[in-house]
């Protein structure tokens, strides 16, 4: 498929059914942000779009706010109910950012660390991905490596308890009509702006708290709780993906023989 075509292919695309943490192929958003933490970004050979203000209505944009918990500074705290993701500051001060949540992210609360972090990774389904959907998973069996086109974004923090790694991951999206919203399939992700400020932010270490719906509505109402859409799901043809990875690749090589 032409790139062109799997340009225009990205921009029909709602949701990418992939992988534990999915997304969709990434999209040359129109205009500009209204919000210069949201405008576009360069990272070596790779154009970070900005952000389309329509996705950034009030609560969708990070922000400094007032935080109630007694969770210690540079603990992460996320609400895979209300769609927020806390980094604690002090006491009462904490950073707030909107995220989507998928059914993975749902699936798990509790407490965890991050147990390491990784810029523009690459995302591969494991082998119970695959026998469980094949239809949806095995035509991306050799992965996706780290760029536009993976479904983990530009950064990804990896949850560990007890030393193993739990498979919940904290990452970018390539698909930034989902924040705030949740969908089939993924774990928590963030705005590439937003996950690149976080990243930057936290420790290897870091203790994560990922709250219950119960202590979501305790903390944030029950209107705030269950705020947010359900994304349904339409596949992406595995072409369109890999020529946009070998459209990238190209700009890749043609970047660091510049340098």
């Amino acid at each position: 498929m032409p790139i062109a075509a799997a340009r225009n292919f990205v921009l029909l695309a709602c949701s990418l059914l992939l992988a534990a943490c999915a997304g969709t192929m990434p999209s040359d958003t129109p205009g500009g942000a209204t919000y210069p933490e949201y405008g576009e970004m360069q990272e070596g050979h790779i154009t970070i779009d900005a952000i389309d203000p329509q996705y950034l209505r009030e609560p969708n944009r990070r922000k400094s706010v007032t935080y109630q918990g007694d969770e210690a500074p540079g603990t992460i705290v996320v609400d895979p109910y209300a769609k927020f993701l806390y980094f604690v500051e002090g006491p009462e001060s904490a950073i707030r950012y909107p995220v989507a949540v998928g059914r993975e992210g749902r699936g798990f609360s509790g407490r965890a660390t991050i147990g390491r972090k990784a810029e523009w990774p690459g995302w591969t389904p494991t082998a119970n991905m695959i026998r469980s959907d094949p239809d949806a998973y095995a035509p991306f069996a050799k992965g996706i490596p780290g760029g536009k086109a993976s479904p983990l974004g530009a950064r990804a923090l990896y949850l560990y308890r007890g030393g193993r790694d739990t498979y919940y991951r904290i990452h970018g999206t390539n698909d930034p009509a989902t924040i705030g919203n949740q969908g089939s399939a993924g774990c928590i992700r963030l705005f590439n702006q937003d996950i690149i400020d976080l990243h930057a932010r936290v420790d290897v270490g870091a203790p994560v708290v990922v709250r219950s719906y119960e202590e979501s509505v305790a903390a944030e109402g029950v209107e705030t709780a269950n705020r947010g859409g359900e994304m349904v799901p339409k596949p992406v043809d595995p072409e369109s993906v890999y020529a946009y990875v070998a459209e990238e690749q190209r700009r890749k090589a043609e970047y660091e023989a510049s340098q």
